[in-house]
C-alpha cells in the first residue's frame, strides 16, 4: 500500500480530503477542496512517533506537512473522524506499512517548549506568559485589530464587526459589574489593557490592570497615555498575587483562570474576594471544558507545547462551586461558546490578510503555530469541545448584594446603561 493510501485508510477514508505524499502517491477525490501533503519522511516520523495531535502539529509547524485549502475545514473533517487523535492501533498500522525506519528519533520544531520548575509557581507562570504574549506587539496588532483584545468577543448581532463585538464584550463586563463614576476596578490579567481603557474612558472609574507580560504592560500604558487616561488608569507588569492595593469596588478577570490551575483555584478566588469592598462584584470570564471526559491539563499536546504552557481547562460547575466556597454569592452565569468561534474566525481572517508581514515579523514557524491554533480552536468551540463561561459573583454584607431584583445589564437596560456611561464621561470630562 502506498503512503497516500495509508493516510486515507487510517483516517477512515471518510474525510473527502485528497492525500499526497513524497513518494508520488495520491489518494482521495482528485477534485477535493482540501489537500493534505506529506512533503518528506520527517513528516511521517512526526505523525508516527507522537501521541494525540502533537505529531500533526509538529509536521505542520515545521512545514514538512502542508494543507492546501481551508485549514479550518481540514481539521474539522479530520477530527470528526477520529476526534483529532490517531489511535495507537492505526499508528502501528501506518508504521508497518512504511517500515520501522519511521521510528528513528526526530527533534521537534524549535517553536516547541517544555517549561521548567514547579507548575504554577510565579517564576514558571511568568515564563509561560512570556512565551505566549511576548512575541511581538506588532504581530498582535495585525492579529487582534485595533482593540488589541485577546479574549472572546460578544457579538450583539450577526452583522457586527470584530471591533463592534470587542467593544460590546468590554461594555457587557462593565454593565455586569455595575460600574459607576468614581469606583475602583482591578482587571486581573489585563493583557494590553483593553478593559482598562474601556472602563476608564466610558465609565469614569479608576482602574488598575496587571499582567505578567512586560511587552503588554508597556503597550497598554502607552495606549492609556495616548487617550489621556493615565490620571485614573494604569497597566502594571505584576503578578495578580502581588497586587498590594485593596478595597476595589469591582474586579474583572478575563482570560486569566485558564492559567491559574485547578489546585490554585480556591486561593485565587479567596485572594480576589479579599481585594473587594463589601458588595463588590467579580466577573470571571474563561475557557472551560464541557465535561470531565476531556482532559483537565493540556499537558504534552499541541496547546501545551506551542501555545499556552501549563494551561488548564476547568469545568464551569467546579469554577462556580469554588467561587461559592470562597465566599462569593453567585448571581449570574452564561456560556458564550458560539461567540468565541466567531471571534476566532475574525482573527483567522486578520492573520491571513497580514500573512507575509507576520512571517517576516515572527518567522514562518511561529506564524504556522498561530494559523493551526486559531483554526483548531475554532473547530473546538464549534463542536463543543471547549466552552467560554462568564460568571458573576458578589461579596455580600449582611445579606446585602446591592443587586437589582432582575439583571439590569441587558437588553432593556442597555439604554439606561448607556446613560450611566455618558454620565460618567460627563463627570470626568
Amino acid at each position: 500500500m502506498q503512503l497516500a493510501e495509508v493516510l486515507d485508510h487510517v483516517t477512515g477514508a471518510e474525510t473527502g480530503i485528497e492525500f499526497r505524499a513524497y513518494d508520488g502517491s495520491r489518494c482521495g477525490p482528485r477534485d477535493a477542496a482540501v489537500v493534505v501533503e506529506l512533503r518528506s519522511p520527517r513528516a511521517l516520523r512526526y505523525l508516527v512517533q507522537a501521541r494525540n495531535e502533537l505529531g500533526l502539529a509538529r509536521a505542520y509547524v515545521s512545514g514538512e506537512l502542508e494543507v492546501y485549502g481551508d485549514l479550518h475545514h481540514a481539521l474539522r473533517r479530520l477530527w470528526r473522524v477520529n476526534e483529532g487523535e490517531l489511535p495507537a492501533a492505526e499508528r502501528l498500522q501506518m508504521l508497518r506499512s512504511v517500515g520501522w525506519r519511521a521510528l528513528r528519533p526526530v527533534d521537534p520544531p524549535p517553536q516547541e517548549i517544555r517549561p521548567r520548575g514547579r507548575r504554577h509557581s510565579k517564576r514558571r507562570d511568568a515564563a509561560a506568559v512570556s512565551h505566549h504574549y511576548d512575541v511581538s506587539n506588532r504581530f498582535y496588532e495585525w492579529l487582534l485589530g485595533p482593540s488589541m483584545a485577546y479574549t472572546c468577543a460578544v457579538y450583539p448581532d450577526s452583522d457586527a464587526t470584530l471591533e463592534d463585538a470587542q467593544f460590546e464584550k468590554h461594555d457587557l463586563v462593565c454593565r455586569k459589574l455595575g460600574l459607576r463614576p468614581g469606583m475602583r476596578l482591578l482587571d486581573a490579567g489585563c493583557g494590553w489593557g483593553g478593559m482598562v481603557r474601556h472602563a476608564a474612558e466610558h465609565y469614569g472609574v479608576e482602574v488598575l490592570g496587571v499582567t505578567l507580560s512586560r511587552q503588554q504592560a508597556e503597550w497598554g500604558q502607552r495606549a492609556l497615555a495616548e487617550k489621556e487616561l493615565t490620571d485614573r488608569a494604569e497597566v502594571r507588569c505584576l503578578d495578580y498575587r502581588d497586587v498590594p492595593d485593596g478595597d476595589f469596588d469591582a474586579i474583572s478577570s478575563i482570560g486569566l483562570t485558564e492559567h491559574v490551575g485547578k489546585a490554585q483555584l480556591p486561593s485565587y478566588f479567596a485572594f480576589l474576594l479579599s481585594k473587594l469592598r463589601p458588595r463588590g462584584r467579580l466577573l470571571n470570564h474563561c475557557i472551560t471544558r464541557p465535561d470531565d471526559r476531556w482532559p483537565l491539563l493540556l499537558r504534552d499536546g499541541f496547546i501545551d507545547r506551542y501555545v499556552f504552557p501549563d494551561g488548564e481547562f476547568i469545568g464551569p460547575g467546579h469554577i462556580i462551586s469554588t467561587m461559592h466556597d470562597a465566599g462569593f454569592e453567585l448571581r449570574h452565569e452564561e456560556n458564550l461558546r458560539e461567540h468565541y468561534a466567531r471571534t476566532l474566525a475574525a482573527w483567522e481572517d486578520n492573520l491571513e490578510a497580514h500573512w507575509d508581514e507576520a512571517v517576516a515579523e515572527v518567522g514562518e514557524g511561529r506564524a504556522r503555530v498561530w494559523r493551526l491554533y486559531l483554526a483548531g480552536s475554532r473547530v473546538s468551540f464549534e463542536d463543543r469541545r471547549i466552552e467560554l463561561h462568564q460568571v458573576l459573583g458578589v461579596k455580600t454584607e449582611d445579606g446585602d448584594a446591592a443587586m437589582a431584583l432582575r439583571p439590569d445589564w441587558e437588553p432593556a437596560a442597555r439604554g439606561a446603561s448607556a446613560g450611566v456611561a455618558q454620565a460618567g464621561r460627563d463627570a470626568v470630562d
